[in-house]
């Protein structure tokens, strides 16, 4: 068995021609760029990129299979340079209705393990989407008729950032997902917990003991890969294993996740869209207690404080640990150069952040940096929470 490194939620932002995918991510997100940085700069073992259900983005896959840098798999995923597996994704958005009997919605990472399949998908699911080339878009099918059309084509669906305010099933669907997946609900062995939460809030849901949770980094720019991420222990890389690990079968489990401090997320805590500002305070905030406004954007942690059906935090036995870390884009003096300077040193952010010492990241940056990273990783850093759509910050 080995341990390896997965980041299953990344997204593309334009193909190579130039044609968007994910409106809202870098134009540097293309495919082959985002299985270079996992390989030469990340240290990422495995990765799911998301879009890859759009017409632009299959094209671009046939062509760079054609330059013999990656090829197809028996188990399933795509092999770049013998160092990365490829996890052909799409990020689907449904329809449902919520608890209060109005329309709501969440996003599904839907994983398939060929092209072919993927690619059948994608003309089925053209159905139900207006715009199949875009990222995230709005099928008019809920997630109940969604994983049915998944596993159609040999895939697996994974609710993602599942309490996140806008577009998850917590968010702003249902205070229980059974309730949406009813006798389907079985099937859903794995959930994505976000950047706004971690084990131990969605630990207080108890519908969600028996499933696997996995930390991915949700990338809208290279920078951005592995922020979070998950230690699997699997026998190689393929889509075979990764499903094995999200199932705990056969001796494959996540061996840990490796996440953003919660308070970091951008919808941590309840935001008042009045005052401009997130609201810190005994949880769950429903109103802000400055303005008295009820003009807010509902926080993570604050939405689990309302749904949640356990008093005190009980993982099961097979929970891994929740390492919490700081990526170097969030820590304070640590400007681009800085950061191309510790990699093109030490190789990975992975090594930088977890396994270097302060002797060895002083001699190549400075005590005062070196520092910063220490104390990151030791978690001896105050944090301001972040809300509303904007990130917290090391205070």
């Amino acid at each position: 068995m080995n341990e390896l490194f997965a980041d299953l939620h990344v997204h593309i932002g334009r193909s190579e021609n130039g044609k968007p995918i994910k409106i809202t991510a870098a134009r540097s997100l293309n495919f082959a760029n985002i299985a270079k940085e996992c390989a030469d700069r990340k240290g990422i073992n495995i990765v799911g990129i998301i879009d890859c259900a759009s017409p632009y983005v299959i094209e671009d896959i046939e062509n760079f299979l054609k330059t013999g840098e990656a090829y197809e798999i028996e188990d399933g995923g795509i092999i770049y340079k013998d160092k990365v597996c490829i996890i052909l994704g799409s990020e689907i958005e449904t329809a449902e209705v919520n608890d209060a009997g109005k329309t709501g919605s969440a996003h599904n990472l839907c994983y398939f393990p060929t092209l072919n399949d993927i690619k059948a998908f994608s003309k089925e699911m053209s159905n139900h989407i207006h715009n199949i080339t875009l990222s995230s878009q709005r099928a008019d099918i809920s997630a109940y008729d969604l994983i049915d059309i998944v596993e159609k084509y040999n895939g697996i669906l994974i609710p993602a950032h599942a309490f996140t305010p806008h577009k998850s099933f917590y968010g702003n669907c249902t205070d229980r997902m059974s309730k949406i997946f009813r006798e389907k609900f079985d099937k859903i062995f794995a959930i994505e917990l976000g950047l706004s939460s971690d084990t131990y809030l969605a630990d207080e849901i108890s519908e969600l003991e028996t499933r696997t949770f996995v930390t991915n980094s949700d990338a809208h720019s290279l920078p951005k890969i592995a922020r979070e991420y998950n230690k699997m222990l699997l026998e190689g890389i393929s889509f075979k294993e990764v499903v094995k690990a999200l199932k705990n079968e056969d001796g494959r489990k996540i061996i840990a996740n490796y996440g953003l401090d919660p308070k970091l997320g951008k919808y941590h805590r309840t935001f008042c869209e009045k005052c401009g500002k997130p609201i810190e305070g005994q949880a769950p905030i429903t109103h802000c207690p400055d303005c008295d406004s009820s003009n807010i954007t509902m926080g993570v942690f604050d939405r689990i404080e309302i749904i949640k059906d356990k008093e005190t935090t009980k993982s099961p036995s097979f929970r891994p640990p929740y390492i919490y870390q700081i990526p170097l884009t969030f820590m304070p003096g640590l400007g681009n150069k800085t950061i191309d300077k510790l990699l093109n040193n030490f190789d990975t952010e992975m090594n930088i952040l977890h396994k270097l010492s302060k002797d060895d990241i002083e001699a190549v940056v400075g005590e005062k940096i070196a520092n910063i990273v220490i104390a990151a990783r030791e978690g001896n850093v105050k944090i301001q929470s972040g809300g509303g759509g904007v990130y917290g910050k090391l205070a």
